[in-house]
Order: structure tokens, then C-alpha cells, then sequence
């Protein structure tokens, strides 16, 4: 009986059995080599994602062990359970000892445990439960869900601990469920105990019994905090006063919030997302302005651009936009932000436009403009800086008063009295030497510059150059000085030539008497001066007399004679011959006769001091000559000559190449003035010998015939 296996409490497994053992370990142990595998390959690649990302292919070779031993241990319990049912049947009819039961219960309990072990390491809710809503066993993670333990749980009904959803709302679909036998969705559970919201991602299955449902498994992930952040992120989308859009790689919304749908002007979200992909181009036959061109990729691009509001009018956006990839890899859509810019650009417009024009206004003043800041550095110049001073504005910018070559006193202090508070307005004139090497005269106005909270932080300072005021203040002091020594030049001609008039009478007396020879030549000699000296004395009353209002027929022969006759003394005394032909077949032409002595006195100085310049005696040959319809008379000298760089600019004002104090440089800018007046002109060469001539055109009276 003892070796009987019908009587063997252990009964020996046969060999499908241990076939089967054996492929199960051969199963688990080829689970452990595939998951090792699978993280040796994965490894290199693991290794270079961020966030520690690297430990999964361990991790998941420990779960691949875990649950190969897990599956191992299970197995041998069935195995052990087997045997004894197997036991139990081949003893059917007999009583199983106290033995067999002890040791099927132990099993039994193992395998409760195990189970019980297993649906509490689950991550999900899981539970089972009647048709009628009692809890017939429940995990670990559903306990904490409803802050109670498993024995307060199992036995009850569920709606003794949820409040959501309701008994009500359960049964209605309860025959739907029993129908189909299956049912998955989102559920909102509101927990008694703590009064919390949970939303659960849930699978129903029937729990079957002869093909008859009587109860109900299911698995449920907790989904709360996706929620939440998805309902936080539908929040945050519909209130940003962005526009927030979706678009596909071609351009075509798929979805928009309102801030964009109010933004593009359109009534609703439907009429923006239905708008064609191009119509939104502001610029017509250009790409959709949304989509990009696949060699992009989808990396963040921002740029501005401009659409097409529903009326048609331009909004000026800022994008900024990514892609979204799909698994493998490809774009499957564009999401980004849409940011109103158009006032922002219009009120940078405005602003460019209201600096150009306090740029073009300061660029306008006649005065160079100067702003200085307390530790007394130039901080702004205007561009008149480069005519005043010869310097650029960057030049000038971020140097001190006192660095700047040649600058005078009188200005430093100037400035240092308005930034110390001594003077609120003052003004200085002071010479300058200009960046070109010239010097010139400058007149400074400084005034105090205060910022917001009215503290002096600078000083503004305008500067004029006024070195041509200052010659045409000379030059009028030197034309009053003139004009007095005309008049006194006219009194003493009108004194001198009463008693001229009778030496010339009583000469001429003296030499129709019966005199000598000798006192004849000598009458004749006085006669002679006499009418030579009331000649100077009727030119300088030509000279000195006030000009005639307006204009009359002038004989140039004449006017040249009268000049060189006014100033043949000056002539003579350095030592310079003229050599003069007068014309008397010339026309007469229409002119003031004051003016053009003038201009013929001015040309024939010139000559003498060139003259002067490179030796002691000299040649002034004055021809004239008619041309067309002009007459002209040329002066020609034998001086040191005109360099040819100099010739452009010699009837400029204020032109000199003489020494300082030798002449004004305004001479010949007056004879340019006097001639262009009268329709003339007056050109400059250089004589192919040497020295210089000066030509001085006239036009012909109409219908003017020769003098001679």
C-alpha cells in the first residue's frame, strides 16, 4: 500500500509535466537573454539622453529577472497544486486526510497572497466588484484613492464612498455594459472622504459564469494631474492675449484661440480655421506665410510677417514658432504664438520719423549745435561741426573741452560757468584755429540742459562762425573811412582848384607878354604842372563825387585813363611802368562810372603789390579790345603769377594768398559782383611768361557807334 501511488499523498509528476516544467524555464530563461540583449544594444545609445535617462536598459533587464523569478515561483505552485488535485481525483471516493488539506490550504493561501501581491504592485486601480455595486476585492492604489483600508472596503458598496458619479447614472448604463460586456472611457470620481476630484482612465470587463455576467473587473489609470494640466493649458490658451495657433507643414490651421481669432478680425474660430491657406498672405502669389518649406526643418524660427485681417486691412506679427514630431520622426504639425506688433511698428515708425526730423531741423540751424555733459565731455555735435571746426562727430564724441586742439579759454569757461550754475545764459567770441589750418572767429552762445527732474545735466552750446561778419564789419568800417576821406578828398579839389585856376589864367597871361626865353620855358614848365595837378584834382572830384542814380554811356579808354591818372603817384613810387593803348574806336558801353573805376582801381592794386612781391620794378600792360558784342580791356603784370590751385577760388570772398594785414580777400569778389551787376565778368589767367592777367568784359550798348 505504501509504494501504491493511488495511496501516495505525494503524487510523482509525470513526464508531460516535467516537459512542461522544463519549457517553462527555458521560456523564462530565453525572457532574461532577449531583455539582457536588448539593453547591451540599447546601452551606447541610452547613454547620451539627458536626465539620468541612461539607467532604463538596466532597469528594465531588473524587471525582465524580477518577473522571470516572479513567474518561476508561480509556476511551481501550480505545479504543487496540481499534483494534489491530481491526488484527490485519483482518490475520488476517499476521504483526503488532514494532510492533503493542511497542505492544500497552505497552497491555496500562497496563491491568494501572491495574487493579492501582485494587483497591489499595480500603478492602476484595480478592483472587482458585483452587479449590484459590493466590492468584492480591491488594491492596494484604490485604498489610497479612497483614504481607507481594505477591510473597510471590501463587502460595501462602492457608492458608500464616492459621491461621483452617481448610483443613478451607473445603473442607467448598466444594461448597456451587460449587453456589450466591455466599456472604457474618462470618469470625474468625487471621493467622499476627502472630497477630492479624480478623473480615471477606466476599462470595464464582465466577470463571466456559465457564459452569465455577475460582475465587473476593472483597471483604472489615474489621469488627475493630466488633466488638470490639459484643463490649465485649455485655460491658458483661450485667456492669452496671444495668438495661439496649430498649423500643418503647409500652412493650414488646425486650431487658433480666440486671442488670434479676435486679432485676424474674424466672428468665430470655425471662419478663421476655414480661411484658405493663402488668404491669409497679406503680400499675394507668395507661400503660405504659416507653413515652411521642408530644407527649414522645425527647429524654433522667429520673424515678422504680416497678415490679412478679414477686412483686408495689414497686422504686422511677430512668429515664433516649433514642429511636432511624430514617432518616426516626421513633422506632423507647427505650433506657435502670434504677437500683434503693427502699433509697436507704427509708433517706431513715428518715432524714426519725429528723429529724422529733429535730426534734419538741427542739421538746418546755421550754428553748429554742442552738448556737453557735466565732467565737461562733448556727448552730441551736429554735422555743421564739420564746415565750423574741420572735425567729424565721432571725432568730437567722448573727448574733453580741454583736449580739443586750439580751443580757447574764453570757451572753457564759458561752459564751466553755465554747468556750475554761474551764468544761465552766456555767450563769448573767441578765435579758432579751423582743422584746415586757417583761423577763424567763432561767437558761443551756452545754455543749461535739465533732465526730467530738473537738475542740470549738461550744456547746450551753439556756436557761429562769424569770421565773414567780422571782415564785412572791417570792410564797412574801412568803406565809412573811405567815404569820409572822399568827402574831405572832394572839399579839398573844390579848394585846390580855385587857385589852380588862376595860376593856369596868369601862366598863360605870363606867356603872351614880352619875356625871355628862359622865363618863358619856366611859365611854360608851371603852366604845364598846374593843368597836370587840376587834372588829379578833377579826377579826384570824379572819384570822390556820390554816384549818379542809375546807369549812363561810359567810355571804358576814358575810365581806365582816369584811373591810372588817380593813381599814377603810387605807380611811380614803385617804380612801375604802364604801358597803356587806348582805344578810341571803341563803343561805348552802359555803366556807373564810380563802380568801374572801382573795379579798374582794384585790378590795377593787385598788380602793383604782385609786382612788389618778387622785385622792385616792374611792367603793368593794359590793352583793350572789342569781341562780338563786348569790348574788354585786359591788365596783365609781371608778377610772381596765380598757381593753377589757387585760380578757382580767387574771386571767392574773403580769398587771400597775401600776408595778414595786407588785404581782406574781398577785392576781387567785389569786381566779380560789380561786373555780373552790369553783365560783365572778369576772368584770371596766368601769362605763359609769368605773371598774371586779368581780363574785364563789357557788353555793347545797342546801337552804340565808336567814340573816335
Amino acid at each position: 500500500m505504501a509504494n501504491d501511488p493511488k495511496h501516495n499523498p505525494q503524487r510523482s509528476p509525470s513526464h508531460l509535466e516535467q516537459e512542461e516544467s522544463k519549457l517553462w524555464r527555458v521560456v523564462l530563461l530565453f525572457v532574461v537573454l532577449l531583455a539582457t540583449a536588448l539593453a547591451a544594444l540599447s546601452w551606447e545609445r541610452f547613454q547620451n539622453l539627458p536626465y539620468r535617462l541612461s539607467a532604463i536598459p538596466v532597469v528594465l533587464l531588473l524587471i525582465a529577472i524580477l518577473f522571470a523569478a516572479y513567474a518561476y515561483g508561480r509556476r511551481r505552485e501550480v505545479s504543487e497544486l496540481k499534483v494534489l488535485l491530481h491526488g484527490l481525483q485519483d482518490r475520488v471516493g476517499a476521504v483526503p486526510s488532514e494532510e492533503q488539506l493542511d497542505q492544500l490550504s497552505q497552497v491555496i493561501r500562497r496563491s491568494q497572497r501572491s495574487f493579492k501581491e501582485l494587483i497591489d504592485s499595480f500603478d492602476d486601480v484595480a478592483f472587482a466588484m458585483s452587479l449590484e455595486g459590493i466590492l468584492r476585492t480591491v488594491n492596494r492604489r484604490m485604498a489610497d484613492a479612497l483614504g481607507l483600508t481594505y477591510g473597510e472596503i471590501v463587502g460595501h458598496r462602492l457608492d458608500e464612498f464616492i459621491e461621483e458619479p452617481q448610483r443613478g447614472f451607473v445603473e442607467a448604463g448598466l444594461g448597456r455594459f451587460i449587453e456589450k460586456r466591455r466599456w472604457s472611457g474618462l470618469t470625474r470620481v468625487k471621493v467622499k472622504k476627502t472630497g477630492r476630484i479624480l478623473y480615471f482612465d477606466c476599462v470595464l470587463n464582465a466577470i463571466l459564469k456559465d457564459d452569465e455576467v455577475v460582475g465587473i473587473s476593472g483597471l483604472a489609470r489615474d489621469v488627475t494631474e493630466a488633466r488638470q494640466k490639459e484643463t490649465r493649458f485649455t485655460e491658458l490658451f483661450e485667456t492669452l492675449q496671444e495668438g495661439v495657433y496649430f498649423s500643418t507643414p503647409e500652412g493650414k490651421l488646425l486650431d487658433a484661440n480666440p486671442a488670434l481669432v479676435h486679432m485676424l478680425g474674424y466672428e468665430s474660430k470655425d471662419g478663421l480655421l476655414d480661411t484658405d491657406v493663402t488668404g491669409l498672405n497679406f503680400d499675394t502669389g507668395q507661400p503660405p506665410v504659416l507653413g515652411r518649406d521642408p530644407d527649414e526643418g522645425g527647429g524654433v524660427r522667429t520673424r515678422e510677417i504680416t497678415l490679412r485681417r478679414k477686412d483686408g486691412k495689414p497686422v504686422v506679427c511677430l512668429d515664433s514658432s516649433r514642429a511636432v514630431w511624430d514617432p518616426t520622426g516626421k513633422v506632423i504639425r507647427y505650433q506657435g504664438t502670434l504677437v500683434d506688433v503693427s502699433e509697436q511698428r507704427q509708433m517706431e515708425r513715428q518715432l524714426r520719423q519725429q528723429e529724422e526730423f529733429q535730426r534734419h531741423l538741427l542739421e538746418s540751424f546755421p550754428d553748429l549745435i554742442l552738448v556737453i555733459d557735466p565732467e565737461e565731455r562733448y556727448t552730441f555735435a551736429s554735422s555743421r561741426i564739420r564746415d565750423t571746426w574741420g572735425y567729424d562727430a565721432d571725432m568730437l564724441k567722448g573727448k574733453k573741452v580741454g583736449e580739443v586742439e586750439e580751443q580757447s579759454p574764453e570757451f572753457l569757461e564759458l561752459c564751466r560757468d553755465v554747468l556750475s550754475g554761474k551764468r544761465v545764459f552766456g555767450f563769448c567770441e573767441y578765435p579758432f584755429k579751423h582743422r584746415g589750418g586757417n583761423w577763424r572767429t567763432m561767437r558761443a552762445s551756452a545754455s543749461p540742459l535739465f533732465d526730467a527732474e530738473n537738475h542740470v545735466r549738461g550744456v547746450v552750446v551753439s556756436v557761429r562762425d562769424i569770421t565773414v561778419e567780422k571782415k564785412m564789419e572791417q570792410q564797412i568800417i574801412q568803406t565809412e573811412r573811405l567815404a569820409a576821406m572822399g568827402q574831405m578828398i572832394g572839399g579839398f579839389a573844390h579848394e585846390l582848384n580855385n587857385p589852380l585856376t588862376s595860376i593856369l589864367g596868369l601862366s598863360e597871361m605870363l606867356q603872351e607878354t614880352e619875356v625871355r626865353e628862359q622865363s618863358r620855358k619856366h611859365l611854360a614848365m608851371m603852366h604845364g604842372q598846374a593843368k597836370r595837378a587840376a587834372e588829379i584834382v578833377q579826377n579826384l572830384m570824379y572819384f570822390s563825387r556820390p554816384p549818379a542814380p542809375g546807369k549812363s554811356k561810359v567810355n571804358i579808354a576814358e575810365l581806365v585813363q582816369r584811373t591810372l591818372h588817380l593813381h599814377a603817384y603810387s605807380l611811380r613810387k614803385n617804380n612801375i611802368s604802364v604801358d597803356y593803348l587806348p582805344d578810341a574806336s571803341l563803343p561805348l558801353v552802359i555803366g556807373d562810372p564810380n563802380q568801374l573805376m572801382q573795379v579798374f582801381l582794384n585790378l590795377i592794386l593787385n598788380a602793383e603789390q604782385a609786382i612788389r612781391e618778387v622785385r622792385e620794378r616792374g611792367t603793368l600792360r593794359i590793352r583793350l579790345g572789342r569781341a562780338d558784342k563786348a569790348v574788354s580791356a585786359s591788365f596783365q603784370d609781371d608778377g610772381p603769377g596765380i598757381p593753377s590751385e589757387n585760380l578757382p577760388n580767387i574771386f571767392d570772398p574773403f580769398y587771400t594768398t597775401k600776408r595778414p594785414g595786407r588785404g581782406t580777400g574781398l577785392g576781387l569778389s567785389i569786381c566779380k559782383a560789380v561786373l555780373k551787376e552790369h553783365g560783365g565778368n572778369v576772368e584770371a589767367t596766368s601769362a605763359p611768361g609769368g605773371g598774371s592777367v586779368f581780363t574785364v568784359t563789357l557788353p555793347i550798348e545797342a546801337g552804340s557807334q565808336a567814340t573816335g
